[in-house]
């Protein structure tokens, strides 16, 4: 499936993404103000902010927020997370498409787990059309991460996407942490209109139950679009392998790449 249309899936799941993905470290906000030296109420803008998953950590500092959500059904949740914070604002529309009706830059334009979504032909040329000249682009997204002593569960589990046919070919384990590349870096300055300013790694873990974990498989792209039957044996894996464990509980390590650029 297209990366355009695998981008309109997560509306589907709106009702259940700000509950099953998880919260991003206190530590990844602290950077990004330390990076960017932004501080309230300067203008923020971000792209693909879903239910609001980042809004939120923003909004309570005092920011003002000018939130693009692609979604109708994501947006709405957002509108509805973020209804005690006037200074937010949630528009509809693609961000590629979007105009804005600020006459002030934004000092800030952050996208995360969305900055992939957007048109790679289109979306440096967009974010620096917005930002005036010093202004700063901040991305990060949450990966799955494999850590030495990562959970067994995830390599028995591999062997039956594998069989299905669900599996991305890639050596398995999959690079630690500190072995992931980023590519995000590399395109901020190949787009010729940011100057990496740094990155930082934050990695955390959580606990899940077969059934917490199952609604996060749902709100990923791959598995709404997987053909039903074989999500339905995934899913049926996963509560087998669960069921054997005295907890019944998985964990998992996530891995956030924050990685900020300042417009030239």
């Amino acid at each position: 499936m297209s990366r355009e249309r695998l981008r309109t899936t997560f509306d589907t799941v709106a009702a259940d993404y700000q509950r099953a993905r998880p919260d991003y470290p206190a530590d990844l906000y602290a950077d990004l103000l330390t990076m960017t030296g932004i501080e309230p109420p300067a203008n923020l803008l971000e792209v693909g902010c879903g239910p609001g998953k980042a809004t939120i950590p923003l909004a309570r500092l005092g920011f003002r927020i000018t939130a693009v959500e692609l979604g109708a059904a994501l947006a709405g949740e957002a509108r509805r997370e973020l209804r005690d914070f006037p200074a937010v604002s949630v528009v509809t529309a693609p961000f590629e498409t979007w105009r804005s009706r600020d006459v002030a830059p934004f000092d800030l334009l952050y996208a995360a787990t969305a900055w992939k979504w957007i048109d790679p032909r289109l979306k440096y040329d967009r974010a620096a059309a917005l930002l005036p000249s010093g202004g700063h682009l901040a991305v990060w997204d949450a990966q799955h991460a494999f850590p030495e002593d990562f959970d067994p569960f995830f390599t028995e589990i591999q062997r039956v996407y594998d069989e299905m046919g669900e599996g991305d070919g890639a050596a398995w384990p999959p690079p630690t942490p500190e072995e992931q590349p980023d590519p995000t870096a590399a395109e901020f300055e190949d787009s010729g209109q940011f100057a990496v300013v740094g990155t930082r790694r934050h990695v955390w873990a959580r606990k899940y139950t077969a059934e917490e974990y199952i609604a996060l498989l749902d709100t990923f792209s791959g598995h709404i679009a997987m053909q039903a039957s074989k999500r339905e044996h995934l899913y049926g894996e996963v509560r087998r392998l669960l069921a054997v464990r005295p907890d019944g509980r998985l964990t998992r390590h996530w891995l956030a790449v924050l990685t900020v650029g300042r417009r030239l």
